[in-house]
């Protein structure tokens, strides 16, 4: 089974459980008073505006 930590929370932050994409994570999207939303490529965009707590302007960091 794939880790929990490495596979993508996109774009809803995690909440949907088997609904999430799974794909590998390459960005971690900032959120107040929450863990760091961490998605995929294509999450990348709609994560922002579909996220809960996701600061504005979004803080975005590439971490692999």
């Amino acid at each position: 089974m794939t880790d929990r930590a490495a596979v993508c929370q996109g774009p809803y932050g995690g909440e949907n459980g088997v609904d999430d994409c799974g794909d590998p994570v390459r960005f971690e999207v900032a959120r107040h008073l929450r863990a760091p939303l961490r998605v995929c490529p294509v999450h990348l965009g709609p994560s922002p505006l579909l996220a809960d707590g996701v600061l504005w302007p979004p803080v975005i960091v590439l971490v692999r």
